[in-house]
């Protein structure tokens, strides 16, 4: 089966900036469509072509209750009954080191219907003792996966302790070592855990964090990460971003369908030239939030100028597939106060974040009235959006009166707090909005200024629009 992928590059933003801006914002759409004419929702890659590595976190806190050891048994068996015949893998049981207790070859084995049993039977006898040290089991994992470009390393890592073992330097370091090696998917169960520590794991090696409210919950969270696994056609897809001399990268985020600042593991190809791992991707779309540093070059008003350019880099390769960041010093206030909508989006989404993690710092610490001021924040901030994913994240922090009051939830857990961290990062992506023809903007008969598709009347003179107003352009 063909398993290319056809992708699209989409800019959204504001181009204009008043006199003295300094600061652009665009958002940038992703979206992979397969080229087999199937079901894009439904294609797999060749599962010959998929490596798996199950990380299981075997400290001795494992043990405490026996239901969280029993549950990764569990989960990882229903894993290993997910891996189709041709998947290459492999079991690591984490502690202070790793070690690979399945195949015994300490390789990579080829799934089968007698691997997948002797894997189950390996878990079966896994055992909690010992310290928590995930930089080695991410080592050990990069070292079992092959280098090359053509497969589809996926690593899915749980724990339940904090990264006590190790320095936040030594993660680090390895962390860098894995970053565009493989994808790794963490989990967290119990109340033990580090919602930071998940949450670097998946930034730097583009995955996805969750967390399980329930030990009988983590079957499903392991099934569901291996399906995802398998419909990823291309193991390494890269954004590169080129700006102009008065132009530079301030960051660069995952804003759909996880928010993860993606800045500090953008490599820096030269003076001008940044290129951001983006991971394995299958028939999926992704929006990124860019934010550029612009200094007006010469005093030049009115104009476009360039400010990047976005190309995608798929194993390597330059795709022909260029969108531009723009920007437009401009005197008209009109045209430099509107808000583009994704970016509007995008910005009060991360907002909602920050107001449900400051909310979280603060009941950790047994502030309660802050907690309650920065859940209600944010609650004001998400029904302000229609954030309905965020508002059913905060049901399990508040209880939400219809009149908009809002109310601490008693006994909140530990768990309560860390899920809450964890899933505030999660934004799931909408549908590929299809391509049609866009309304341009339209031109005043009066003044000749431009003013946004459907505006009454003119943004710089106030002329009511009427029907004999050209609009600035053909349709697009």
């Amino acid at each position: 089966m063909d398993t290319a992928i056809q992708f699209s590059l989409e800019v959204n933003q504001n181009k204009y900036l008043r006199v003295g801006g300094r600061e652009m914002h665009a958002v940038l759409s992703v979206t992979g469509q397969g080229t087999t004419g199937e079901d894009d929702t439904s294609t797999r890659s060749d599962p010959s072509r998929l490596v798996e590595v199950l990380v299981i976190d075997c400290s001795g806190s494992m043990a405490d209750p026996p239901t969280k050891m029993a549950a990764a048994e569990q989960a990882a068996a229903a894993a290993i009954n997910v891996l189709p015949d041709g998947v290459r893998f492999a079991v690591i049981e984490g502690t202070l080191q790793a070690r690979v207790v399945y195949p015994p070859t300490g390789t990579l084995v080829t799934a089968s219907p007698a691997t997948r049993k002797e894997a189950k039977a390996a878990v079966a006898r896994l055992s909690a003792s010992g310290g928590t040290a995930m930089g080695s089991w991410l080592a050990a994992a990069r070292d079992l996966l092959p280098p090359s470009s053509t497969t589809i390393n996926h690593v899915l890592l749980l724990t339940d302790g904090v990264n006590q073992h190790e320095t936040e330097e030594e993660l680090e370091r390895v962390l860098r070592t894995c970053a565009g090696r493989f994808v790794c998917d963490p989990r967290g169960i119990g109340e033990g855990w580090h919602p930071p520590d998940l949450l670097r794991i998946a930034a730097a090696l583009n995955g996805t964090a969750e967390a399980v409210r329930r030990p009988a919950d983590l079957v499903a969270s392991f099934r569901e990460s291996i399906r995802a696994a398998l419909t990823k056609l291309l193991p390494d897809v890269r954004i590169r971003l080129r700006t102009v001399p008065y132009a530079t990268v301030t960051f660069f985020k995952q804003a759909r369908p996880t928010i993860q600042d993606l800045t500090e593991y953008a490599t820096k190809v030269d003076e001008r030239t940044w290129e951001v791992a983006t991971g394995s991707w299958g028939a999926e779309r992704r929006e990124f939030h860019l934010c550029l540093g612009v200094e007006p070059p010469d005093d030049i008003l009115e104009q476009d100028r360039l400010a990047a350019r976005v190309d995608l880099v798929v194993d390597g390769e330059l795709r022909a597939a260029t969108a531009t960041v723009l920007v437009h010093w401009t005197v008209n206030m009109a045209r430099s106060a509107r808000i583009d909508l994704s970016v509007s989006q995008v910005t009060g989404q991360e907002d909602v974040r920050q107001a449900i993690n400051a909310g979280c710092d603060a009941y950790d610490r047994g502030d309660r009235i802050e907690a309650h001021a920065q859940w209600a924040r944010a609650v004001a901030l998400a029904t302000a959006t229609r954030d309905e994913v965020a508002l059913d994240q905060l049901r399990h922090l508040v209880d939400i009166e219809p009149g908009g009051l809002v109310r601490l939830k008693e006994n909140l857990s530990q768990t309560d707090i860390k899920v809450s961290i964890i899933e505030s990062t999660q934004n799931p992506s909408h549908p590929p909005v299809p391509r049609g023809r866009a309304v341009a903007d339209q031109i005043c008969g009066a003044c000749g200024e431009t003013s946004p598709p459907g505006a009454g009347r003119c943004e710089n003179c106030g002329r009511r629009f009427t029907g004999d107003d050209p609009p600035a352009g053909a349709l697009v």
